[in-house]
């Protein structure tokens, strides 16, 4: 059964600190390279391959931009800083799920359109490998 995301928290530091007011977030986007082994004598003239270096990819977070927010003000000094955090994406206690990962913030962005509530936007370059938590059965 489909659980909602309501309770999804992403959290910066030990032991954590909430980034508030979030409306979406997204979980590490992680890739694999290939390397091509492929010979003269590859089977029906078929390339080969083997993987490669994997990549955490990038995790982005949006929601209401409060300039009071704890979470909010530390992802800003993490930019500023260029430091490498800790982060966490808490899924609902339901699912009893989570990422953990070490990132480094490379965007921080504040919107402010007509007729809308002032937003923002974060993204942040998963470093190393990213754990994905799962409930023991």
């Amino acid at each position: 059964m489909a659980e909602r995301a309501l309770g999804t928290k992403l959290l910066i530091g030990e032991p954590g600190e909430a980034i508030g007011k979030l409306t979406s977030i997204s979980s590490p986007s992680m890739t694999q390279e290939t390397i091509d082994v492929t010979t003269l004598d590859s089977v029906g003239e078929y390339r080969e391959f083997i993987g490669g270096f994997k990549d955490g990819g990038e995790v982005s977070a949006s929601g209401f931009f409060k300039p009071s927010d704890a979470g909010q003000s530390a992802v800003y000094s993490a930019l500023e800083t260029s430091a490498t955090e800790q982060f966490t994406i808490e899924f609902p206690a339901s699912l009893g799920a989570s990422w953990d990962f070490q990132g480094v913030v490379t965007a921080f962005q504040t919107t402010a359109e007509l007729e809308e509530a002032v937003g923002f936007e974060i993204t942040i370059k998963v470093s190393g490998k990213p754990d994905l938590v799962l409930p023991t059965p």
